[in-house]
């Protein structure tokens, strides 16, 4: 595959061509007949073996027709016709109830058939007193999410792209908790469960050392930034993540795991039995993955961790354009529907543009210098970071949340460092409780830094709401400058 069409990132063209059948098999669900299809796109690639140009538009084809396939596949499994009255069912609960102002909403799986529910529970001391694990006895009429809208928020489609296959009100007296069977569901899901509530006993470890109000704002940060459970985040915390450019440490992802890739790195043997210490070490990332709920962002961190993993026992490139959309190409396969998902996006455009950004940079300031000077190096380089993958995202924060940092640089410097001493006490919190005391008013220290940042004036620039095209534009021109650049780049190099 390697010729003037696919160039040096065959890879990325794949996983591109793949995208795009997503989209189209988002708006056309034909199902079965485009399995043939498939796989005569691959005999045929297969035979035009002796001519490269054919074959490479053969094969990336093939990448659409997968895409087309897979997405139209997960429509039809999500698409589920229930119903007009009530069912009975049996299920577990997912995840803790959320007050809303008349209920409390949990994720529910339904144990027959292992579909994800949206359940709203008339609010009362039993609903709220659920926890990740129970089993649940329930009548209820459950409702597709197609079509579902909040305001301008496409409800229906968040809940499509995160699994759920419909929603359901139940009334006090129509559930109630009881023993349930989880031989109808999947080894995944019985494994996500089992670590879910493995989480909820961590989380109560540390939730009963900040009890007091001082700290349960310092709980909410410490339960997202380390655990991945954001449903104790107030809006205010919210707020002042989002206006300083902090927002990013609470949602779990490449740099959480990076951290902790560290960290086991340093308890392993480096040079004997590597193959050995690399499998500890994935299978180590891996049970983190499940126990923190297996969002899009960690779960590609995680595939890019493995695959880094499984280059370094070859001494290859392990850090590539093409390492990244090999795992884009890997969790679109599971999961197509991902790509609609705005962790899914932010994460990999974020990554994307610090491969591409961070070389040019690098150029700036000569290398020798920065060798001589670790802690200009250090810096240096979380500005070439920060602002690399400030390029990639900014679009779609402004396009999502119609919002952006401007103070994202200064807070870098504050948040990392901090969410390193976090993630790393936090390991000690969990092993000696009695120490939550000391991560707790770190984290509030944290908080009140922060506060005091989203104060300065202007702080972020709101009201930005850019449309589609607007947003894809303004990725057509940040793709051009960097082509320009890039072409000017090489004479310099050259001579």
């Amino acid at each position: 595959m390697k010729n003037r069409l696919v160039g040096e990132t065959p890879l990325l063209i794949l996983a591109v061509s793949m995208m795009a059948g997503i989209v189209v098999g988002d708006s056309i669900v034909v199902g079965a007949p485009l399995l043939p299809v498939f796989a005569g796109m691959v005999l045929v690639s297969l035979l035009l073996w002796k001519y490269e140009i054919l074959q490479s538009v053969a094969i990336v084809l093939c990448f659409f027709v997968l895409g087309w396939m897979l997405t139209s596949r997960q429509k039809e499994q999500l698409n589920i016709v229930w119903p007009e009255g009530d069912v009975a069912y049996e299920a577990v609960v997912l995840s803790n109830p959320v007050e809303k102002p008349k209920t409390m909403a949990v994720d529910i799986l339904v144990t027959a058939n292992g579909h994800k529910l949206k359940c709203y529970l008339y609010k009362d001391d039993r609903s709220r007193a659920l926890k990740i694990g129970d089993g649940l006895k329930v009548q209820s009429r459950v409702s597709p999410v197609s079509n579902l809208h909040i305001g301008n928020f496409d409800y229906g489609r968040y809940l499509e792209v995160h699994g759920f296959s419909g929603t359901t009100f139940v009334p006090g007296w129509k559930w109630q908790k009881a023993r349930v069977s989880l031989s109808g569901i999947s080894r995944i899901d019985r494994a996500r469960i089992f670590f879910l509530k493995l989480r909820s006993r961590l989380l109560a470890r540390i939730r009963d050392y900040s009890s007091s109000s001082d700290y349960s704002d310092a709980y909410s940060v410490i339960a997202a930034m380390t655990l991945g459970d954001k449903t104790a985040l107030s809006k205010d915390i919210k707020d002042i993540y989002s206006v300083t450019g902090a927002s990013h440490v609470l949602a779990l992802s490449g740099l959480h795991l990076g951290i902790i890739y560290s960290l086991l790195s340093l308890f392993v043997f480096r040079h004997r039995w590597q193959m050995f210490s690399q499998v500890l070490l994935v299978l180590s990332i891996w049970a983190f993955v499940f126990l923190v709920g297996m969002s899009t962002s960690v779960v590609r961190s995680a595939v890019m961790l493995t695959v880094y993993a499984l280059l370094s026992l070859g001494r290859r490139d392990k850090m590539s354009v093409n390492t990244l959309f090999f795992t884009a190409i890997v969790m679109l396969i599971a999961s197509p529907m991902s790509l609609f998902d705005v962790g899914f996006q932010m994460s990999y455009m974020a990554v994307l543009a610090i491969l591409l950004f961070m070389p040019i940079m690098d150029d700036i300031v000569p290398g020798k210098y920065l060798m001589d000077h670790s802690l200009i190096r250090w810096g240096w380089g979380m500005v070439c970071i920060s602002i690399a993958a400030q390029i990639g995202v900014a679009p779609l924060i402004a396009y999502y949340f119609g919002r952006l940092s401007v103070y994202f640089l200064l807070t870098n410097f504050i948040i990392v460092p901090a969410a390193t001493l976090i993630l790393y006490l936090s390991l000690v919190v969990l092993a000696m409780p009695s120490l939550a005391y000391i991560l707790l008013y770190i984290v509030s220290s944290l908080n009140k830094v922060l506060e005091w940042v989203a104060a300065i004036p202007g702080a972020s620039i709101d009201g930005l709401h850019p449309t589609k095209i607007q947003t894809t534009m303004i990725y057509v021109v940040i793709v051009a400058v960097y082509l320009i650049i890039v072409r000017l780049r090489r004479p310099l190099h050259v001579a």
